[in-house]
């Protein structure tokens, strides 16, 4: 049997897996991320693998790769994780430091998206010659595109749909981009000034909409309009084949999948209507980072 090892750095956690050569998660470990310092940080991240290794049982020389996520920007080719928002790495040197404490020779390492997006084209079976995109709406929103088996990457900041201005009716002007207006944090902020109470957090918004709370129906119609807009811009970009949507908020929610088509409808025309079946829950959840990071590293 072959295994891959699949870690998946955050700024709140660090989870790895082994999985076998068929994708099938055998061990798992997850440990709590340390961003007060860059030695420290990768103090856990060692930890988290040498937990799941222990646990495991399995020897090293089983373990034909690893695959590393990372946020932010990364420099694959060099195996540099070059800025992160939300960890105390700049410029940090993962893959060489990784190999000189475990003595691998094949780690790679990509952006968290990409890990999780080439993970839900993995088990999406989409046809090779289709465009696939995954888009995350958790702390942060991004997407990651696979064209015919390859990732479009641009310049290298390719799929920061978080960026893109959207139609947002808590804005004041009407506009605000896409990651201010319906991610995680962002739907916290705008729950808590809704509701005069900072100490509302973003599931308990959720368990007021689902009581049919008026407020939480009209605040949650306006996030869900702003990520209609930002899709909407994808689809008339690109006409995807397959859109899949994951993320701790579309995780935790799957219903915002009919909302957001609901929404959808007032900007298709005749010709994009089919984009509507074309639009998915991520199948992997919370897992489709650290198995698209463990599934790079068998390939």
């Amino acid at each position: 049997m072959t295994y891959a090892l699949g870690v998946d750095i955050g700024g709140t956690k660090i989870a790895t897996v082994i999985i076998d050569q068929n994708g099938e998660i055998y061990k798992r470990s997850e440990v709590s991320s340390d961003p007060s310092d860059k030695e420290k940080m990768f103090e856990q991240v060692i930890k988290s693998i040498e937990m799941v290794l222990d646990d495991s049982k399995i020897s090293i020389s089983d373990i034909k790769g690893m695959g590393v996520g990372v946020p932010g920007k990364v420099d694959r080719e060099n195996g540099i994780a070059v800025f992160q928002n939300n960890l105390p790495w700049r410029d940090f040197p993962i893959v060489s430091r990784l190999q000189d404490y475990f003595s691998f020779k094949n780690i790679v390492i990509d952006n968290d998206v990409y890990m999780a997006a080439f993970a839900e084209w993995k088990v999406s079976n989409t046809n090779k010659q289709d465009t696939f995109v995954y888009l995350t709406i958790s702390t942060g929103i991004s997407c990651a595109i696979i064209h015919q088996g390859s990732f479009m990457r641009g310049n290298g900041f390719a799929g920061e749909i978080g960026l893109f201005p959207v139609l947002a009716g808590a804005s004041l002007n009407g506009i605000e981009n896409l990651e201010k207006s319906a991610s995680g944090p962002a739907i916290k902020k705008l729950a808590e000034q809704r509701f005069n109470n900072p100490d509302l957090t973003t599931s308990e918004f959720f368990s007021k909409y689902e009581d049919n709370d008026e407020v939480a129906k009209t605040l949650l119609n306006e996030v869900v309009g702003s990520l209609a807009h930002g899709i909407y811009s994808i689809i008339c970009l690109l006409d995807p084949h397959r859109i899949v949507l994951g993320g701790g908020v579309v995780n935790k929610n799957p219903f915002l999948l009919e909302l957001i088509k609901e929404s959808l409808k007032q900007y298709l025309i005749p010709e994009q209507q089919h984009s509507l079946e074309r639009l998915h829950i991520s199948r992997l959840k919370g897992d489709s980072g650290i198995v698209g990071a463990a599934l790079k590293g068998i390939e």
